[in-house]
């Protein structure tokens, strides 16, 4: 079924030979999924999962910082669903979405991940995203419709799959032709104007992602994956080894969408003593037609208010960051209630003729006293040429994972920044259930 150049590529790749380059940006990438995964286990979404993938996927794999165990595609579907509860993990521009997400999900779902060296381990998520990125910006290419991650990061967790368990070439071109053709190929601008726990469709994705790859192993045949081998697509692989995707993820400063973050940069980036919530009449946004589409304006539940630019406004104004407590503690306060009010959202042609390798926002605080005071265009911060530093990075994810793991997030930390030197067992020693939550 193959003789394409991608296929050959993934399968003989030698990961051994990833530079330390590789090897730290794919730590960064642990540590921050493993953070977000910590503080999702607060939400609402984490016991539901729990409930499903214990019931209905059983099995002996254990589950991401929850208590139970699942079969790997339970694992696989409770991982991404965990992550994919809050929404702070990392992603890429020109895919739309995210595909950390479903890999780390997907690699935590097999046995023989206990097996690698930490080094193997980091390769093996390198290799992930690089498959990933490439099949969903090639999906995005050649398909009208505004998909879910979980349409192609399913690919990347099948070749992940495939590659560990050791499937020669026409195995994982069928594994990848199953992922496709099963993937949550699901609308995403549904769950941007009605958010749900549905999310990104990355859940399925992964769970899509193991099932293939033991589909495949046991001579379960799909048709060719076009996202990888479709003439009108090889541009967009002729570079593998060469452009590593990896290195053009972003990461977010704050647990809410992507396109809400420009205008919460907006916002900050005016002087403090501008900003008082009090002398603001009203808040003008004006940013590109994606962001605008986020317009809930009083969020009963965290995945509205994930999905909400007026929320996440409000959150930076009146607390002067969003965080994890803006966005599920404090649906109920009164004063982010009132700034929320007062946002008005605009969209620019500009912006959106700059979407999606690009989101940009300005912000115009109009005060009582009639002034109004306006910000730069801005985008949020994180995109490969304006990292996170490892500094931010790590403050993240301690402000994440502390209030789960305790004493253990110090330990986690330890492990995943010099995993290249030990076990992954280091590593999957320390992804148990909490002994006990703070809030």
């Amino acid at each position: 079924m193959h003789d394409h150049a991608p296929l050959d590529w993934m399968h003989g790749v030698d990961l051994s030979a990833l530079d330390d380059a590789h090897l730290h940006q794919a730590k960064r990438c642990l540590l921050d999924l493993l953070g977000v995964a910590a503080g999702a286990t607060r939400t609402p979404l984490a016991d539901k999962a729990t409930r499903f993938v214990t019931s209905q996927h059983g099995g002996d794999r254990p589950l991401l910082f929850t208590a139970g165990q699942a079969s790997p595609t339970g694992v696989a579907l409770h991982g991404a669903w965990l992550i994919d509860a809050l929404d702070a993990h990392d992603g890429q521009v020109l895919t739309k979405g995210h595909a950390g997400v479903a890999l780390l999900p997907g690699l935590l779902a097999l046995p023989e991940v206990a097996d690698l060296s930490g080094r193997d381990f980091l390769a093996l998520l390198a290799y992930g995203y690089e498959i990933a990125t490439r099949a969903g910006i090639a999906l995005h290419a050649t398909s009208p419709d505004y998909h879910t991650s979980g349409a192609w990061n399913a690919l990347g967790v099948a070749a992940v799959a495939a590659r560990l368990r050791g499937a020669d070439v026409e195995t994982l071109h069928h594994a990848l032709g199953i992922a496709e053709f099963y993937g949550p190929r699901s609308q995403m601008m549904r769950c941007i104007d009605h958010p749900t726990m549905l999310k990104d469709g990355s859940g399925w994705g992964a769970m899509t992602g193991i099932s293939a790859a033991l589909l495949a192993e046991d001579g379960f045949t799909g048709a060719p994956a076009l996202t990888v081998t479709a003439p009108d697509v090889a541009t967009l692989w002729q570079d593998l080894g060469e452009r590593w995707y990896l290195h053009e993820q972003y990461f977010k400063a704050y647990p809410v969408c992507r396109w809400a973050q420009p205008a919460v940069e907006a916002v900050l980036s005016l002087p403090a003593e501008q900003r008082v919530p009090a002398a603001i009449a009203r808040i003008e946004i004006v940013t590109f037609h994606e962001g605008k589409r986020l317009h809930v304006t009083h969020p009963t539940t965290t995945e509205q208010a994930q999905y909400s630019l007026p929320w996440s406004v409000a959150c930076a104004l009146g607390r002067g960051t969003v965080d994890v407590a803006g966005v599920s503690d404090e649906l109920d306060a009164p004063d982010l209630k009132a700034l929320a009010s007062r946002v008005e959202i605009h969209e620019d042609d500009t912006f959106n003729a700059r979407f999606p390798a690009e989101r940009w926002a300005r912000a115009r605080l109009h005060l009582q006293s009639g002034e109004v005071i306006e910000s730069a265009d801005v985008e949020a911060r994180g995109n490969h040429d304006c990292p996170l530093s490892d500094a931010e990075v790590i403050a993240k994810y301690r402000a994440l994972a502390e209030p789960v793991l305790g004493e253990r997030a110090a330990r986690l930390l330890e492990v995943v920044m010099s995993l290249e030197t030990r076990p992954a067992s280091d590593l999957l020693a320390l992804l148990g259930a909490p002994t006990f939550f703070t809030q």
